[in-house]
């Protein structure tokens, strides 16, 4: 029996790509992974301590927080609703809502930054009227969230769309001629099909807008332990000569991302499974 293409290369072919691949993610993955812990813990336990739980780390650690924790569900709420529309039914204009959602995939978050200082700042058109009543949007925390909804808000939305046009609407349908309600066909036919894709794009929008520097560099003025996320903060403390502690508080976000890549492998493989055996 022949055997398939793909599996006709020699043996020494395959094991050097294998070994090339291995090399590369080493060179650019583990290598600069391990630098950052150990240049993290350079000046010792102690220092290391002191550093992630000074003043203004435990401020920049606040605010990530405070922004993840805003911008997540909103942008879970918008996926949600997005994807049934596109998924579920059909209207006008349509297309161009999938390529409002891609949006900012195809625009550097430093424009993303900019544009809401066009639009908020002192200088622009409504920047008098805030002025005025006190509302303070650029260089403070609610810049910051803006910024942040808007980078992040197409990874639920583009996790679930393809699932649920996948899944087609025919047991809503049939849920909804038994007589359910919206929210009843909502809570109890449509979250439970797609529960792990829709957990999936919240890791992904959550791994986001914690590690944001782009758009909220533009957008949050860099004052100290007021509008500075903990990306901006090693940026700060790099640039002032206090490399351990810039690399302390990059551990931290290091250790976020490797908790994220390994939900995100879990939920990976609980969207994929349902895909397969349908």
């Amino acid at each position: 029996m022949r055997r398939p293409s793909g599996l006709s290369e020699p043996v020494w072919v395959r094991y050097a790509l294998t070994a090339v691949c291995l090399l590369f993610l080493a060179l650019i993955l583990l290598v600069p992974l391990v630098a950052i812990f150990a240049n993290a813990l350079e000046k010792g336990v102690r220092a290391f301590l002191a550093s992630v739980s000074s003043p203004d780390t435990v401020a920049a650690a606040r605010l990530t927080l405070l922004t993840a924790a805003v911008a997540v569900p909103l942008n879970t709420a918008f996926g949600l609703a997005a994807a049934w529309a596109v998924a579920k039914f059909s209207f006008r204009g349509k297309g161009l809502l999938v390529t409002l959602i891609d949006l900012p995939f195809s625009v550097s978050p430093v424009v993303s930054g900019m544009l809401f200082v066009l639009l908020f700042g002192a200088q622009s058109a409504l920047g008098p009227w805030l002025v005025r009543h006190g509302i303070k949007i650029v260089f403070a925390e609610p810049g910051i969230i803006l910024a942040t909804i808007f980078v992040t808000f197409p990874f639920v939305a583009r996790e679930l769309i393809p699932l649920m046009q996948a899944q087609g609407n025919e047991e809503e349908q049939a849920a909804i001629t038994l007589g359910a309600g919206g929210w009843q066909t909502l809570r109890r036919v449509t979250l439970p099909n797609i529960k792990w894709a829709l957990l999936y794009g919240v890791i992904l929008c959550n791994a986001r807008a914690m590690g944001e520097f782009g758009a909220v560099s533009v957008v949050s003025g860099h004052i100290r332990g007021l509008t500075n996320t903990l990306p901006l903060h090693v940026e700060v403390l790099y640039n002032e000569y206090h490399s351990a502690a810039a690399f302390a508080v990059a551990s931290l976000l290091t250790a976020l991302a490797l908790v994220t890549l390994v939900l995100k492998a879990v939920m990976g493989r609980k969207v994929r499974a349902p895909r397969q055996r349908g």
